[in-house]
């Protein structure tokens, strides 16, 4: 069995199709209004993008430990990840570092939705 789609809710979909493309490598599939926004990873992955509100709907917050994880092949990549990401003003409140058999780090974007950048050790 293979996970092959997620939906995210953000507050703002130009934003958050615009954070996947430049920092991910995400591609734009399509848009519906300021509803839905829908990307591929290009390997099968398909990130869905909603914004409640245009559904009459708040924005409930994630719970406290929700995050979204990219995993890496070296502790190479992970840093470069880093850099990139601190080159493009994205707020890192922590470096790359050894954490539960892992080598990476945690920041917040797209109003606090919480990220992970990692790979094994």
């Amino acid at each position: 069995m293979q996970l092959n789609h997620l939906n995210l809710c953000v507050h703002d979909l130009t934003e958050a199709c615009t954070f996947f493309q430049n920092h991910f490598d995400f591609q734009f599939l399509e848009q519906r209004k300021d509803a839905v926004a829908v990307m591929s990873d290009g390997h099968g992955f398909t990130l869905v993008l909603s914004n409640p509100r245009a559904f009459k709907r708040e924005l409930m917050p994630y719970p406290e430990d929700f995050h979204v994880g990219f995993l890496q092949k070296t502790t190479d990549q992970v840093d470069k990840m880093y850099h990139r990401l601190l080159e493009a003003g994205i707020q890192l409140s922590q470096k790359p570092r050894n954490m539960r058999g892992s080598y990476g780090f945690y920041f917040t974007a797209l109003n606090d939705i919480l990220f992970e950048i990692s790979c094994p050790l």
